[in-house]
């Protein structure tokens, strides 16, 4: 193998490096942008409400639906019964 060969060889294995180097920083700015950490972020929220709330099948879960719902009602009452006590 002659000296030019290695060398262009060399040559041909940096650029190749540094395209891949370029390509892994440009999905780590992807990943990492705020925009998409928001998107993984609320997909994750609405994944888990649907887990609550449906059944796999895809019923509702009207027991929990009610339980929140009278949680919700509860604390909606003492606070306007605090507001007309003052």
């Amino acid at each position: 193998m002659s000296e030019n060969q290695s060398i262009a060889g060399l040559e041909a294995e940096v650029v190749a490096r540094r395209e891949r180097l370029g390509r892994t920083i440009d999905q780590l700015v992807e990943t990492a942008s705020p925009k998409n950490v928001v998107a993984r972020e609320v997909e994750s929220v609405r994944a888990r409400f649907a887990d609550t709330v449906q059944t796999p099948e895809g019923e509702l879960r009207v027991e929990r639906i009610a339980a929140a719902v009278a949680v919700v009602a509860v604390v909606g009452g003492l606070v306007a019964w605090r507001v007309l006590r003052r």
